[in-house]
């Protein structure tokens, strides 16, 4: 079992819940749409179920975590680029700039966290050990700049009124909380150290639980059909700003076509 009977109830919850979702992401055919949130809800079933079947004490836990951990940063990555994809389908030149600045920054921050944790590990640790350990570090340097340009895509969708789906308006909410409560506890737990790991996997859990019952219950098949737009300056200005975007998308689609 996980451990105490606050963490096997919430546990046993984003268990059911990544179920109903994966479920009614299929059922509604939104999957099509959201292909890595869906793979996402499939991962984090089999995330929550593991700690019931396996010790999570047990080195075979350990591989096991080793495993889904990095598969799980993929995901999260593809399904933020996701996210990212539809906030700006109508603006493919700013999609292609931001993708590859994404990647970059991603490279950046893995090799700075783990050469930072490298004078830390001994060589005498165990193998698992030592790659435990490049793996929380590499974990901190993801989560924090996977966190910086999902701020970026908030920053942009409050500057810019660019009409959007009431499912992406949803998603990206949730996805937000999400997304900054893992970072934030992240590097807490650096600050802090295993004094806090176990009410920062309590809390955290927790959180998980309430955003994927808020993606349950408020992502529709309708949802996608309602065009919403972020309340923004008057009229004018917005009409304004949004021909600077077009400028802008216009300028690196011809760089890209030319290059």
């Amino acid at each position: 079992m996980p451990g105490s009977a606050l963490v096997n109830i919430l546990t046993a919850l984003s268990a059911v819940g990544s179920l109903a979702l994966a479920t009614k992401l299929a059922w509604t055919g939104l999957f099509r749409r959201y292909r890595f949130f869906f793979a996402c809800a499939l991962l984090w079933i089999v995330g929550n179920t593991v700690p019931f079947i396996i010790d999570y004490r047990s080195r075979f836990y350990l591989r096991v975590f080793l495993v889904e951990e990095p598969i799980s940063w993929v995901l999260l990555a593809l399904t933020l680029l996701e996210l990212y994809r539809l906030v700006l389908e109508r603006h493919r030149g700013l999609y292609t700039l931001g993708r590859w600045a994404m990647y970059f920054a991603l490279a950046v921050s893995i090799l700075v966290s783990v050469l930072s944790l490298l004078p830390k590990i001994r060589l005498s640790t165990g193998y698992e050990d030592r790659i435990f350990g490049y793996v929380i570090a590499a974990e901190r340097g993801i989560y924090l700049s996977l966190a910086t340009f999902l701020l970026l895509i908030l920053l942009f969708l409050t500057r810019y009124p660019v009409p959007l789906s009431r499912n992406v308006i949803v998603h990206a909410a949730v996805f937000s909380v999400y997304f900054i409560s893992n970072t934030l506890v992240l590097l807490a737990r650096a600050l802090f150290g295993v004094r806090f790991h176990e009410t920062a996997s309590t809390f955290l859990l927790g959180i998980s639980v309430l955003c994927v019952y808020a993606w349950l219950l408020f992502l529709s098949p309708h949802g996608e059909e309602v065009r919403v737009q972020l309340p923004h300056f008057g009229p004018e200005h917005e009409e304004k700003i949004l021909r600077q975007l077009d400028a802008i998308n216009a300028t690196l689609l011809r760089v890209s076509r030319e290059s």
